[in-house]
Parts: structure tokens; sequence; C-alpha cells
């Protein structure tokens, strides 16, 4: 069987394995390996002076980005060796892990569930695993608001750029990129942060800046013209969370923001009952859009051998 339609084969049967089992428990997930590993580092960097802080965190940012995609290579090559009918499952298996749409649409979904059942406390509690903000400060329209940013730029960061990646180098790809992702989670703040998470701040916008466009178009109508897109992505501080967020925001007809940061879509409705269900609907919509590009983007690659 071509490489390319191994590709194809693995992340269609990856994409199924996501569907309907989700993420695996922390025990077998190499997110949290990866947490695990690399904690004696988190404790430790923080704590270097300035200069030294920026250059042990670059270092340590090429480290882990670079071991973790030599590990996925020698995976890979290892698979792509073995009969298709192993080879397919094998990679599938291998590389589910490196995306998470049913985890991000159920913790969506799980907000929009517990404002029925439990009315705003609830809500406020099972927002708690989408963000870090003080989630007891938020109103009901901010609770929805958060979420829909939270599903949003998440569906870049948990969907659409391992995918890409993917496409672009494999398996390596994907998983750098997961990689890169949870050291800007982990690393990438102001603060004490400041200079031993800079450059994985920076590498997280760098390598995240196309598929967060692409995740754009995937929420986007065009007939709704590209102009108010642009300008809603540049109301925020991040060069690349602005343009999924701006496009749902466009796109449900609400308005979208960070207390004190950012508002997008400002002439736009409230966020009401019907916003979060809204939103899970388009994102899914997205979610398959990326699947069915990622797909024709391996296939296409089976065209060009022949």
């Amino acid at each position: 069987m071509n490489t390319a339609l191994v590709f194809a084969a693995a992340l269609a049967l990856a994409w199924l394995i996501d569907r309907r089992f989700g993420e695996p428990r922390d025990a077998w997930h190499p997110v949290a390996w990866l947490g695990h590993t690399i904690m004696p580092l988190h404790r430790r960097l923080p704590n270097l002076a300035p200069r030294a802080a920026l250059v042990a965190g670059t270092l340590a940012w090429w480290a882990v980005v670079g071991g973790v995609a030599a590990l996925a290579w020698g995976l890979q090559t290892a698979l792509l060796g073995l009969p298709h009918w192993a080879a397919v499952p094998l990679l599938a298996l291998a590389l589910k892990p490196s995306f998470a749409w049913r985890m991000l649409r159920d913790e969506v979904a799980a907000v929009d569930a517990a404002f029925m059942a439990g009315g705003l406390p609830a809500a406020q509690q099972r927002l708690r695993n989408l963000c870090s903000r003080d989630v007891e400060r938020l109103d009901a329209r901010e609770v929805r608001e958060t979420a829909i940013e939270t599903l949003a730029e998440n569906l870049n960061d948990s969907v659409v750029a391992p995918l890409f990646w993917f496409c672009v180098a494999g398996l390596p790809g994907a998983w750098a990129w997961r990689a890169v992702n949870t050291l800007d989670a982990m690393w990438g703040y102001r603060g004490r942060w400041e200079w031993a998470g800079k450059w994985s701040a920076r590498a997280d916008d760098v390598l995240g800046w196309l598929p967060a466009r692409l995740t754009a178009l995937m929420l986007w109508r065009p007939s709704l013209g590209f102009a108010p897109l642009a300008h809603e992505a540049a109301r925020t501080p991040s060069p690349n969370g602005g343009w999924p967020m701006g496009a749902m925001a466009l796109r449900l007809g609400v308005r979208l923001g960070k207390p004190g940061v950012y508002t997008l879509n400002e002439h736009g409705a409230e966020a009401d009952t019907t916003a979060l269900a809204r939103a899970l609907v388009i994102a899914g919509q997205g979610a398959g859009g990326a699947l069915v590009a990622a797909l024709l983007w391996r296939l296409a690659e089976l065209a060009w051998t022949f």
C-alpha cells in the first residue's frame, strides 16, 4: 500500500477512534507523560536569572520538541515497515492522542448542560476545566462567551493545527506540534515565566500562525467577506487567537470578549442561551472540514506518485 494511502487511512481511523472513545486516561496519554518528564525543568527554569532563563528555556524547548519529533519519526519509520494491515491501525493509535475533538466538544457541551441542570454556579464549575480565568467573577453571559472563545481557539490548537502538521510532516509533525502547544501552556506566560518561557510562547505563535487562519476559514462563510474577520482578529493581544475567535463571533452574530482586554464583534448581540449550542454546531462543521481537507491533502500526495 502506498505511504500516502496508509497515512490517509490511519488519519480516518484515528478520527473514528476519537469520536468513539475520546481521550485515553492520563496514565496512558503521551501528553501526560511529557508533562511528568519535563516537571524537573518546569520547577527550575523560572528561578534562573533573566538571561540564563532565556537561554535555558530555549535549549529546553529544542531538546523537548526535538526529542518528541525524533521519537515519533522512529516510531513512524518502524510502523511503515510493517504490512499495511498492521501499519494503519498502529499508526492511527499513535496519531490519535495528538488531537482531541471529542473532548473539546464534550467539555463545552457540559457547560451548556450545567446551565440547564444547576444554573450559573454549576456552569462556572464546569468552565474551570476549559480555562484559567477566575470563573466565579463571571456572570452568565461571560461564562457563555468564555466557553465559546475556548471552543474556537482550541479548535485550532487541538484539531486543525495537529492535522495540519500531520499533513506537512507525518507523525513527527503532529507530535512536535503537541509538544510545542504543551510547552506554551506550561511555560508561555508573563511574570515569573517571562524569560524562561519566551521562546516557547513565540514558537507557538509562529508554528500556529497558518493553522489559526485556516481554522478561521473553516468557521467562516465567504459571503460575509474577509475584511471584517481581519479587523476583529487584530483586536486580541494574541497574533493567532483572534482569528478563530473573531470568526466565531461574527458567524454567531454575538459579542465575545475578555473583560478589560478585548471585545470582538462589539456591535453584536449578547450571547444568549442558544449561543453555545449554535457554536458547537459551527465548530463541528469546522472540525469536519479540517478532517476532509487533511484527507484530501494526503490523497493528493497519492496522485503525485502516479
